[in-house]
Formats: C-alpha cells, sequence, structure tokens
C-alpha cells in the first residue's frame, strides 16, 4: 500500500484568522525565534505548493518571475492563467486541478509544504486535500484583510498535535484536520 505524502499548510495568522492584513500588509506579524523556527522547519521540505498570488506576492520581496522562492524544494504554482518568464527546472506551473495535487501527493518524497495563499488553501480544504495545519498565531488583531481559508465555510475538528510558546506572545500550533465525522453536524 502507498503511502501518500502529507500536505502541511505551514503559516502565519493573526488571532482573528487572516494571514495578512488589507493590501496584502504582513508588517503587524511577529518578528522572533518563532520565526527562525519556522526557516529551520523549511529545511525539512523538498516541495512546495502555492497558488498565483502567493507566488506573485514574493515579486514584492526580490523574487523574479520563474525563479524558485526555496532554493531547495520543487515548485508547483497552481493557477490557470500564470505565465513565468523563464523558469526555473525547479518552478512548474499547475492547473488548478485536484489530479495534479495527487500527482505531487504520490511522488516520492518529504511532506508538502503549503505555502500562504487563503483561496488555494481554502480550495483545498473544500476537497480534504491538507493533512496538517501548523499555524504562527501572532498576538494581533487584523480585523481584514486575507483569511486562513479564504472563503471556505466548511467545518472540520483538529486535533493539537504541539504546540510551541516564544517570545512577544507567538505561539506555533499543530494541528491535525480531522475530516472523519463532518456529516454529523456536530461542531
Amino acid at each position: 500500500m502507498e503511502v501518500k505524502r502529507k500536505i502541511v499548510y505551514y503559516v502565519a495568522s493573526s488571532l482573528d484568522g487572516f494571514i495578512s492584513g488589507l493590501n496584502d500588509d504582513i508588517s503587524g506579524f511577529v518578528a522572533s525565534n518563532g520565526v527562525d523556527k519556522y526557516l529551520s522547519d523549511l529545511a525539512n521540505y523538498d516541495t512546495v505548493i502555492m497558488g498565483r498570488r502567493t507566488y506573485e506576492f514574493g515579486y514584492k520581496f526580490g523574487l523574479r518571475s520563474g525563479q524558485p522562492a526555496y532554493p531547495h524544494m520543487e515548485h508547483y504554482i497552481f493557477s490557470n492563467n500564470l505565465k513565468l518568464t523563464d523558469p526555473d527546472p525547479k518552478v512548474k506551473v499547475k492547473n488548478i486541478d485536484l489530479d495534479e495535487i495527487e500527482k505531487i501527493q504520490n511522488q516520492i518524497g518529504s511532506d508538502i509544504y503549503l505555502c500562504g495563499g487563503g483561496q488555494f488553501a481554502g480550495w483545498l480544504l473544500e476537497n480534504k486535500k491538507i493533512d496538517i495545519l501548523k499555524l504562527k498565531l501572532n498576538p494581533l488583531i487584523l480585523g481584514e484583510g486575507i483569511k486562513l481559508f479564504g472563503k471556505s465555510s466548511k467545518k472540520y475538528r483538529l486535533g493539537l498535535i504541539d504546540t510551541e510558546d516564544y517570545e512577544n506572545g507567538l505561539q506555533i500550533m499543530t494541528y491535525k484536520i480531522n475530516y472523519k465525522g463532518e456529516e454529523k453536524n456536530d461542531l
């Protein structure tokens, strides 16, 4: 029996569930040793998936079209209309399609890092594809912006696997998403 690679949504969030404020503002998120932990954890992944908007968000920080955001990882950018300029062999654009997600999950490798993108994460959640939520919970309320799971209205129970506390009130909490029993409407 083949074991599928897990998809891990590792993302920073405000207490009210936003992964960025208005106009993609992330300036209020804590910059501390929790960020060092995050960067260290990324070394354990060999594959990253993300949506177009998340990939293009990197342009604000010097990423160029076709360049890998994480040089040690294979990149799969999900978009039905993104065109890259001279893409690095590690950067591939895939249509938004569950079969493409399945193909990546069936490849040999580490768990798969889902890099941000509320809309893409919401689509994956709607299709029961996110296995682990690793949340960098920041002690701030943004009030508006990009929601953790975009417009998804699905309800699932999560099981706490681990929690780590850092300076300035930052916590990294790891949850397993329980898709079983969702039909019971017992949330």
